[in-house]
């Protein structure tokens, strides 16, 4: 690495030691998943936690504990008891555009790969191939062939509202959601999860959400106008250069200067205390 990379990788290091850390989880939606101690449970809440992460901060977490709260101490029974009973229980469940009934859709697929494969995350390694250069065509094979079961079962495409929920790199999105998702489960340390252990970290693809756009816009690692699937492979080979062996480490701790300190990517006396001043491409000449 050269000097100014060297000096980078000094400087998130610093970013990861002071927000990686598990009381600053929350507002993240990850924050349910440690409610529960199973694997069932936390990949459920994990992954109904991350489909879900969209619109305001707060009207996400009132979302998640009222969904949640519907289902029970285990998650884990509920989707493998999944039936009309428990339908019943979420058809007025709503987040936004989000209805019931999707997710009651989305609950009906899960029973169906814990039946034929015991955990979600075996179900994805079916479609998981070690040579792939990265996790995308992974997760787009999972959630293609979820919404291909749900064809064939009710012998119809599937709604607006699963289709949204299940919103792989098939659908032209950045499929942050669902990269946040494989985050949680892949990486292990004091924020994430770390549940899945076949699967190598070093596939995984930023989530890219508006506080990480704008943050690699700043240091130069997206030459990009819009928040794509392709920004955000951009932003990861870019952190590739700095940390190869796991390239979305930083994530986290970068989402929290949006979030914590409310960065807007314009500068203000409040940037002269932020340990990327000195990389930041929008800095005060």
């Amino acid at each position: 690495m050269d000097k100014h990379t060297i000096q980078l990788k000094e400087a998130l290091e610093k970013l990861y030691v002071k927000y990686n850390r598990r009381e600053l989880i929350r507002p993240d939606p990850l924050q349910f998943a440690y409610r529960y101690s199973t694997q069932g449970d936390m990949e459920i809440a994990a992954l109904l936690a991350a489909t879900l992460a969209y619109g305001r901060v707060e009207q996400i977490e009132k979302t998640l504990d009222n969904l949640f709260g519907r289902m029970g101490k285990s998650l884990y029974e509920f989707v493998r008891n999944f039936g009309s009973s428990q339908r019943q229980q979420l058809l007025d469940f709503k987040h936004r555009f989000t209805e019931g009934k999707d997710i009651c859709d989305l609950l009906e697929l899960l029973k169906l790969v814990y039946e034929k494969n015991n955990s979600i995350e075996n179900h994805f390694l079916s479609g998981y191939n070690e040579a792939d250069d990265n996790i995308i065509s992974a997760l787009g094979r999972f959630c293609d062939s979820l919404l291909a079961t749900h064809s064939a079962r009710h012998k119809t495409v599937p709604g607006r509202g699963l289709r949204y929920l299940l919103a792989g790199p098939s659908a032209g999105g950045a499929s942050k959601r669902l990269n946040l998702f494989l985050r949680w489960m892949v990486r292990d340390d004091n924020v994430d999860l770390g549940l899945w252990k076949s699967i190598d970290k070093a596939k995984l693809i930023v989530p890219m959400d508006v506080h990480i756009f704008r943050v690699s816009r700043m240091l130069g690692f997206c030459r990009r106008k819009n928040i794509s699937l392709k920004a955000a492979v951009e932003v990861t080979e870019n952190f590739a250069k700095i940390e190869p062996d796991d390239p979305v480490k930083y994530d986290f701790a970068l989402s929290r200067i949006g979030i914590i300190e409310q960065c807007s990517g314009r500068y203000r006396p409040a940037c002269e205390k932020c340990e990327l001043l000195e990389f930041c491409l929008r800095r005060e000449n």
